[in-house]
């Protein structure tokens, strides 16, 4: 069973966020969880809030879902509005600041296969 949780608009730029989404690309919930509260960066705050959206949309879409095998399928992150601003310089001149947006979807998935079996692989 696939569920997508998509945050929008967020003041971040896309380059930056894209660090923190590699490192939960693949990974279980648990673990993706862990990662991005343990992470300095400012982005890993909103796409752990992201994950436990995603995470309550699979809950909530069927009812006896086991969220220890839920996994991140699929993680994006795409470049929102830019909100432009002027700021001034010496001898007349201006130069732009580009204040970046992020849009990010991610989609988790089911694991295939028992559980026990894996962690006993590992």
């Amino acid at each position: 069973m696939e569920v997508t949780a998509r945050l929008r608009y967020l003041r971040a730029a896309p380059q930056k966020v894209r660090l923190v989404a590699d490192q939960i690309r693949g990974k279980g919930v648990q673990e993706a969880s862990d990662l991005l509260a343990l992470s300095k960066k400012s982005a890993a705050r909103d796409l752990g809030k992201l994950l436990k959206s995603a995470v309550a949309n699979a809950e909530n879409r069927e009812e006896g879902v086991d969220v220890d095998r839920l996994f991140v399928k699929e993680i994006f992150v795409d470049g929102g509005p830019v909100f432009k601003r002027i700021r001034p310089q010496p001898m007349g001149r201006a130069f732009q600041i580009l204040k970046r947006q992020s849009h990010i979807t991610i989609r988790l998935d089911t694991r295939k296969g028992d559980g026990a079996n894996r962690a006993k692989r590992e």
